[in-house]
């Protein structure tokens, strides 16, 4: 089992910054992948920034340039988000992968509001 938590959302004006941190607990050993999805009103949710263990990076191409994923140890992912616009407003969720077996952990969410 994983026990998963994000903080640091808040409202920041367009062209501000958030950092978002994510920490696991638990069976910390079987991760795999670490990630943040988000869900905006009336849409669904999406993969924002992905890792793996070994460290490989994924975006999605709205926030290529803008979002910076980092792992800081086995248990704890920042999403570092710049240049912030109003469509990027939404809840944010942590999600994790683990291997052996496979299951997927996921946040309660914290939302991200965008806006002057």
């Amino acid at each position: 089992q994983v026990q998963v938590v994000e903080s640091g959302g808040g409202l920041v004006q367009p062209g501000g910054s958030l950092r978002l941190s994510c920490t696991a607990s638990g069976n910390i050993f079987s991760i795999y992948v670490m990630g943040w999805y988000r869900q905006a009103p009336e849409k669904q949710r999406e993969l924002v920034a992905s890792i793996t263990r070994s460290g490989n990076t994924s975006y999605t191409d709205s926030v290529k340039g803008r979002f910076t994923i980092s792992r800081n140890n086995a248990k704890t992912v920042d999403l570092q988000m710049n240049s912030l616009k109003p469509e990027d407003t939404a809840v944010y969720y942590c999600n994790v992968i683990t291997v052996g077996p496979s299951r997927n952990y996921w946040g309660r969410g914290t939302q991200v509001t965008v806006s002057s």
